[in-house]
């Protein structure tokens, strides 16, 4: 029975966070250019992330898995500084935090068929293995912007 359940948790991730991230990752880019209520980065974030989470230390290590779905954008390094680059890059983040959450948000489906100790551990394994991608969208973008702000300036000098 456990060995059964295990399989059907197993496979069930793998379909929903796969199907998800290829949804997400073919979506028109528009529906990313602007931050909603649920993207935006507030002020309080950045320091918390970089002191309190040492993202600097950790983030390299998460996979970036869009190109599993097809996703040619790579967010792993950040390649160039121009504008136009910059302003896509924090698109990809916006689109990869968007696939995260919508990750997140599946783990109550697998409650339906699941004894109250493995829903806990679907709970834990749904934040465990979305919520460091989404902090780490959330700070790469405010790095991003600032990285825009910084430029703009720049370009105004000129």
């Amino acid at each position: 029975m456990i060995l059964a359940l295990t399989a059907v948790n197993v496979v069930g991730w793998l379909v929903l966070q796969l199907g998800i991230a290829a949804a997400v990752t073919h979506m028109n880019p528009d529906r990313f250019t602007r931050d909603t209520w649920y993207s935006k980065v507030h002020g309080w974030e950045t320091g918390f992330y970089r002191q309190w989470l040492r993202i600097r230390q950790w983030k390299q290590m998460l996979p970036d898995g869009a190109p599993w779905v097809g996703g040619k954008f790579r967010k792993k390094v950040l390649e160039r500084r121009d504008p136009t680059y910059l302003r896509q890059f924090a698109v990809e983040t916006r689109r990869g935090e968007a696939a995260h959450w919508l990750m997140f948000a599946c783990f109550p489906i697998f409650f339906l068929w699941n004894p109250p100790w493995a829903r806990i551990v679907m709970a834990v394994y749904a934040a465990a293995a979305n919520l460091p991608c989404i902090v780490v969208q959330r700070y790469n973008r405010e790095a991003v912007r600032r990285l825009l702000v910084l430029s703009n300036r720049n370009g105004n000098r000129r």
